[in-house]
């Protein structure tokens, strides 16, 4: 694939040139191309910093060109309506507005949340808030994993990312291939997923998937024979298709059984099913699993605060016990602590609803007021 077009024309940075048709193509071309068609997915470049950067693609022409729009803003919702927008434009040979479009957007500094923005007659949006919860059927992401991965399934897979494994989700469709990539990764908010994340793999970087350290990794239907065909040790893989989840873990096991139960049963009640419940639900089970950090926070006049991993470890439940000495050894735990110890040691009070959560569940001691004043707005 070679780019037909840019926004703007001066735009030279030739990595992302050469990097960025392959990812708008992430499937066998000889095989699909006719259908996917119309359909959204998201890519994900990562820098040296590990700051990433979204591609948002649109395929048109049957499959043959593919619109693709680069942000480091995570606002699917909006650059999805955008493309179907400019899909229109090009459609309708309208390229005055589509350039009047790209201009306005291209000029317009970054908005607050929650405030409208107009970019021509046809396009206005207001600038979403990416702090709150996902809520559906607003976040698509979440929307379409909830939609296409069964119960016992998101359970599977929040328990195999808790336990960082090599993880790869499979399907025929892309949107739902990336939704379900970027919907289950949001699900372990406070934190974040810090290996290898790649929401779709494109054709030539297949041998990723032979990495020896933990990924989650999206692969499209029409390729996975072709990993299938590798030497893979000890991947999880779910088949968004047929609903199944291939493990030799028993990861779910490892988690404490009342805090599984009271997840699963949040899921599989209707009410949940809208608006933030399903968000919520896994907040609540991670407020469960990791709120108990706040008793082990150390404090000394006159010395930085402290997080004591024995006193975190030292739980009332054996089962809770078991999983805390392996979660103490998770990058994604270690960069909470470390982000929670940064905060607080600058003087800086946090509140956020995984606070909120710890404190109306009851999940720490209640040691709280000691450092209440840290946890204020």
């Amino acid at each position: 694939p070679v780019v037909l077009w840019k926004f703007p024309e001066d735009f030279g940075d030739q990595v992302v040139l050469q990097t960025v048709p392959k990812f708008c193509f992430p499937f066998d071309i000889e095989r699909v191309s006719q259908h996917q068609v119309g359909q959204h997915f998201t890519f994900v470049l990562t820098d040296i910093e590990s700051k990433q950067r979204f591609g948002f693609c649109r395929l048109t022409s049957g499959g043959k060109i593919c619109l693709c729009i680069l942000s480091y803003l995570p606002w699917f919702e909006v650059y999805y309506k955008l493309l179907n927008t400019l899909a229109d434009y090009l459609a309708k040979e309208l390229e005055n507005d589509l350039n009047e479009t790209l201009q306005s957007l291209y000029n317009h500094p970054v908005p607050k949340a929650n405030t409208p923005v107009s970019l021509s007659m046809h396009s206005y949006f207001i600038a979403p808030d990416v702090t709150g919860l996902p809520t559906i059927p607003e976040s698509r992401n979440l929307t379409e994993y909830f939609v296409a991965v069964d119960v016992n399934n998101m359970l599977q897979l929040y328990a195999s990312m808790l336990h960082e494994r090599r993880v790869i989700i499979t399907s025929s469709k892309l949107s739902t291939l990336t939704a379900c990539l970027h919907g289950s990764v949001a699900l372990l908010y406070p934190m974040y997923w810090q290996h290898i994340y790649i929401p779709v793999l494109p054709p030539h970087l297949l041998d990723y998937c032979c990495a020896p350290m933990p990924y989650l990794i999206g692969i499209h239907a029409s390729l996975i024979e072709r990993v299938k065909n590798k030497s893979l040790e000890d991947v999880v893989m779910l088949n968004v298709d047929t609903n199944t989840l291939e493990s030799p873990f028993n990861d779910l096991n490892n988690l404490p059984s009342d805090v599984v139960s009271a997840l699963k049963n949040k899921l599989k009640k209707q009410s949940t099913a809208t608006g933030d419940g399903v968000a919520r639900a896994f907040l609540r089970a991670q407020a469960a699993l990791f709120g108990s950090y706040r008793d082990a926070l150390r404090y000394k006049p006159g010395e930085p605060i402290t997080f004591c991993e024995e006193s975190f470890v030292k739980h009332r439940s054996s089962l809770m016990k078991q999983f805390l000495e392996t979660a103490v050894n998770l990058q994604l735990f270690k960069q909470f602590i470390d982000g929670r110890l940064a905060k607080l040691n600058a003087g800086r009070g946090f509140s956020d609803v995984f606070e909120e959560e710890i404190t109306s569940g009851g999940f720490c001691g209640g040691k709280d007021v000691q450092y209440d004043y840290t946890f204020s707005e």
